[in-house]
């Protein structure tokens, strides 16, 4: 018994779903924690800043998700309590007081704001492989706008973005009665893989 034409119809419609949905799938990506890659850059100033250092501070992504559809967006999570300092000219005792300080009640707070986050608001695409997102970053309890320049090469997302400690209700360090102290703006980079 040959199907009719409505029950073509429907059959035609439910495929045409079915191929929608797995397509859509498809266009969502979970980032690759274990290989992806968040670097925070935290500059020193100051009378007295040559006798500091810069800080490198590696941020693990916790998770996140690249949605490259008609509609793309990001969103990412990171735990501020995971934040380790990489300083290669300090010593290990050095890095870990930073890490201390870091995460303490003056800086990260992390005890009462473990979570960053961030969700993109819009992506808008500026060239070939090269994209501007604007999104919500969310970080010691207060949530601010950023926009972050980023590049598709050799299927990794690239780019950085720079902030101001004092959006997000953080008073850059100061030591040594200010003649060392930290900038306002860091700079993060990021080195981003989607899982295959």
């Amino acid at each position: 018994m040959r199907p009719t034409k409505s029950a073509r119809t429907a059959l035609a419609i439910a495929l045409s779903l079915w191929a929608g949905a797995i397509t859509l799938h498809a266009q969502t990506q979970a980032i690759d924690a274990a290989k992806s890659t968040l670097t925070i850059r935290v500059f020193k100033s100051g009378l007295f800043s040559a006798f500091a250092h810069d800080h490198e501070i590696e941020a693990p992504i916790e998770k996140g998700l690249i949605d490259s559809s008609a509609n793309p967006a990001v969103q990412l999570q990171i735990d501020a309590r995971k934040l380790r300092v990489l300083d290669p000219e300090s010593s290990a005792d050095t890095r870990a007081e930073i890490e201390r300080t870091m995460e303490g009640s003056t800086v990260l707070d992390t005890g009462h704001f473990p979570d960053i986050s961030y969700q993109s608001t819009s992506v808008t695409k500026t060239s070939d492989a090269h994209w501007q997102v604007r999104g919500n970053l969310a970080l010691h309890g207060t949530t601010h706008p950023i926009a972050v320049e980023v590049t598709l090469r050799d299927g990794h997302y690239v780019g950085s973005a720079s902030l101001k400690q004092s959006d997000f209700a953080i008073n850059p360090i100061r030591i040594a009665g200010g003649t060392v102290k930290i900038k306002d703006e860091i700079k993060i980079e990021f080195d981003i893989i989607p899982t295959q």
